[in-house]
């Protein structure tokens, strides 16, 4: 088993482990019990996790003489909203969980974000740990303490920062991981290499097919990569205000593509036509290369990513949603743009017609 050290802050409180393994669950228990964070433990995951998931890890816990109880909720984006806040904030009270308990996010990038929210508010803050199930989850979502939920209006709109006590990662669960989540993950690690890695991004690009086989040895590889990267970004930028930014590249398209497809397209597509859509921008406002822009399109398709805006998604929708991001400044919205591969940067001047054109450009590819 690996570790990462995540140092945020000058006092170690606030710093954490990411712990890396295969199969690793029993660990996982002892790791808990050791933290001593808290005097009982509540699992938050939602359904499909916990049918798979949810009693085994339940058992493990209290195995370890844990105090420990589950609270499933619907699987999927739509849950991802206040009403379903209030309700395992309920749920809580009913258990008597208080501030001497923690929460445990069993799940994807839903379940984190929603059980990191609610820790970060509940009795005013209590520890919450994350153990990542999802490709997406363990690369991304489960490190750096962001935590969101939706409005009708957009992605992510209310939300706190709030960093977990640990995060636990086995790479077993991917093993079980529907191709559609597994590809959600795929885009933020395209992403890590296009903004930061080159080496990684070449690994992915000479890899595609052991990739696609889910290869032990190379996921191991490029998942511990991806998390060094997030890690030593967060350390440098907690709050999201400055380099941090530069790993919501593809993130501006992508977040409003996925809101004006009411989540019919996930994340990761969503991610993927936003980064081939920056990478254009790039190269319209001769930023980057034709031939990076290119190496960037081949890799989304070759690995099996969305590479366009579907014709069921209205452009002007997508253009709205964007005017709501709540990364823009003023009536400026700001996009992660390449002046080469590893080399981003935050312009908050794109035109409103430059923009319109691109997207109208991914309707027709």
């Amino acid at each position: 088993m690996n570790s990462i050290r995540v140092t945020i802050g000058q006092q170690a409180g606030f710093s954490y482990d990411i712990c890396i393994g295969t199969n690793i669950l029993d660990r996982m228990g002892l790791l808990i019990r050791k933290s001593n964070c808290a005097d009982r433990y509540i699992i938050i995951s939602d359904s499909t996790v916990s049918a798979l998931y949810g009693d085994v890890f339940l058992t493990i816990l209290r195995e370890m003489n844990l105090t420990c109880d589950l609270i499933e909720f619907p699987a999927g984006e739509r849950s991802k909203d206040l009403s379903q806040v209030l309700s395992i904030a309920q749920q809580l009270i009913a258990l008597g969980a208080d501030r001497n308990s923690a929460l445990i996010a069993l799940g994807g990038g839903v379940t984190g974000d929603i059980a990191g929210f609610i820790a970060s508010i509940y009795m005013r803050s209590i520890p919450c740990i994350q153990v990542p199930t999802t490709l997406l989850a363990q690369v991304d979502s489960s490190i750096g303490g962001k935590t969101g939920i939706d409005l009708p209006e957009g992605k992510n709109l209310l939300g706190t920062f709030s960093q977990p006590r640990m995060v636990l990662t086995d790479l077993y669960f991917l093993a079980t991981l529907p191709g559609r989540e597994f590809n959600n993950g795929l885009a933020e690690i395209i992403k890590y290499g296009i903004v930061d890695d080159l080496e990684l991004f070449q690994l992915l690009e000479n890899g595609v097919a052991d990739i696609k086989k889910r290869t032990p040895e190379l996921l191991a590889t490029i998942v511990g990569r991806s998390c060094r990267i997030k890690k030593e970004v967060v350390e440098m930028d907690e709050h999201d205000r400055g380099l941090r930014r530069i790993l919501n590249f593809g993130h501006t398209i992508g977040h409003a593509l996925e809101s004006a497809s009411d989540y019919r397209i996930s994340h990761g597509n969503g991610v993927s036509v936003g980064m081939i859509g920056a990478a254009r921008i790039s190269e319209k406002l001769n930023y980057l290369a034709t031939t990076d822009r290119m190496r960037i399109e081949t890799l989304i398709s070759q690995l099996g990513l969305l590479n366009h805006i579907p014709e069921s998604v209205e452009i002007s929708a997508i253009l709205s949603r964007m005017k709501m991001d709540k990364k823009k400044k003023g009536n400026a919205i700001h996009f992660v743009l390449l002046k080469k591969l590893g080399v981003p940067f935050v312009n908050g001047s794109v035109e409103e017609g430059l923009i319109r054109e691109t997207i109208e450009e991914l309707r027709s590819c």
